[in-house]
């Protein structure tokens, strides 16, 4: 419980620090616990994906003894059916209008399929053929990223730009549900494994830790929801929006979202950032077969998730003293990219601890991008809105849950077919050198490779620049 405790702790420390920016003009529409509650969603949403990214190729391949290549490809025919669900969903949540708002449905209700398919991935019935739990792994995995975690997703990530208009508070939004993400991605990293030996181990224990997290998660997804209330409909001005937005149909609206370039930068920015979290998430084999002490993958964990909420804590003050996001996230990349390299030059000597330090240097890079791309989002959509005068934040958004699944899901697919061509035995007391080989270039060079190619995309993503000519183009 010293994970729970420490979040809580680092949260109230950033409420401290963001009362210094009351002091803004720009009207405020949140109360603090809002807020809260409106992060505290990332704790249901990281409840399934860090359970899928790190732990579902580990208990296939070494507690069901699946083939890591079928795996891998089932994983990645599975995205087929995202690549149209991301923008189906979003545009269903631009569509909506209830009583409890556009997003907030959408975000409440998923949930519940969310739960039931995460259990099923870790509960693959082990008196079946292969061919069964093949089949049903594909079906529970599929209906679970592209069903139900699309749309609560997407309508998570839409509530940013409907909840508030403050730039300042998307991006004290952002910094929250990331510390909440990420302590949540740090407590499951860091107890899983000794939770599921806790339970017997094997397929049972696998089970049982999944059921306890798609309740755990349930309960805290309804209490997000219902925390926030969406920007009410009499609005003049979202009424207009709302108008504007049936004029439009979804390949319209389509071609609208590839018309902005900076749309198109977040959207490879994304995936290029879930790639790299899926590479991360490969270390449990590297800690297992290199390092020789599957335990350790706790430690980096805890080196990553550490340095991310502390960054986090203090990301609204710094991009309010930089004067925008743009500077930071590019200066924090290359910051990212040198510690990576450190991380892959300490892996070659064998010296864990110069590797835990370097880890830690490069997610203070990562930081940054991570607390504010929702509000980089939001500014992508303006863009979109100014330009064109049609609203489309559940479509814009969905570059969110794109960038997860895809990103996400190929890493882990590609992983698997990397580790299988290069001849990996499950459970052997000893790796074949090419295996060996692979296991180092996925973990130490990947990364290092992924954030450069981070630090390009960013370095074109002036959307904020462009918005403020746009402003006084239009005399806003």
């Amino acid at each position: 419980m010293l994970e729970f405790s420490l979040v809580a702790h680092l949260v109230s420390l950033f409420l401290d620090i963001a009362a210094v920016i009351e002091k803004m003009e720009e009207k405020k529409y949140l109360k603090w616990y809002q807020k809260i509650g409106y992060g505290s969603g990332d704790i249901a949403g990281n409840v399934v994906y860090a359970l899928l990214t790190a732990f579902v190729m580990f208990y296939l391949t070494d507690t069901v003894g699946l083939s890591m290549g079928i795996i891998g490809t089932l994983i990645a025919l599975s995205k087929v059916f995202d690549g149209v669900t991301d923008f189906f969903f979003g545009r269903m949540i631009d569509k909506t209008h209830t009583k409890m708002g556009k997003a907030r449905p959408w975000m409440l209700w998923p949930y519940i399929g969310c739960s039931v398919a995460l259990v099923a991935c870790f509960a693959i019935p082990t008196s079946w053929g292969q061919t069964a739990q093949y089949a049903f792994f594909f079906i529970a995995y599929t209906l679970l990223n592209a069903v139900f975690f699309t749309a609560n997703n997407i309508a998570y990530a839409s509530l940013t730009a409907l909840i508030t208009k403050n730039t300042n508070e998307r991006v004290q939004l952002g910094s929250i549900r990331f510390i909440f993400a990420f302590g949540t991605s740090m407590l499951i990293q860091y107890i899983t494994i000794d939770a599921v030996n806790w339970f017997g181990g094997g397929a049972e224990g696998w089970r049982i830790v999944a059921i306890i997290y798609a309740i755990v998660g349930l309960i805290i997804n309804t209490i997000s929801v219902f925390s926030v209330k969406e920007l009410p409909e009499a609005d003049k001005e979202i009424e207009k929006e709302r108008k504007e937005e049936h004029t439009l149909t979804f390949f319209d609206s389509f071609k609208l979202l590839l018309k902005n370039k900076y749309y198109v930068i977040i959207c490879i920015t994304y995936i290029m950032t879930q790639l790299y979290a899926s590479v991360i998430g490969m270390g449990i084999y590297y800690m297992k077969y290199i390092l020789g002490n599957e335990g350790l993958f706790s430690d980096f964990a805890l080196a990553i998730n550490i340095p991310m909420v502390a960054m986090l804590l203090i990301l609204p003050v710094i991009i309010q003293k930089m004067g925008g996001m743009y500077k930071l996230n590019v200066i924090g990349y290359i910051v990212a990219t040198v510690g990576r390299l450190g991380v892959m030059v300490a892996g070659y000597m064998g010296n864990i601890p110069l590797m835990l330090a370097f880890t830690a240097i490069a997610t203070l890079g990562i930081a940054p991008l991570q607390g504010d791309l929702n509000a980089l989002i939001a500014s992508c959509s303006e863009h979109t809105t100014m330009k064109t005068g049609h609203r489309l934040d559940g479509m814009m958004y969905s570059c969110s849950s794109l960038g997860i699944k895809i990103g996400g899901a190929l890493g882990t697919a590609i992983c698997g077919w990397l580790l299988d061509a290069a001849g990996y035995i499950k459970n052997a007391a000893v790796q074949t050198p090419a295996t060996i080989g692979m296991l180092q270039f996925l973990y130490l060079w990947a990364p290092a490779i992924l954030c450069l190619i981070v630090t390009f995309l960013l370095s074109r993503l002036k959307v904020e620049k462009a918005n403020k000519l746009l402003m006084e183009e239009k005399n806003i």
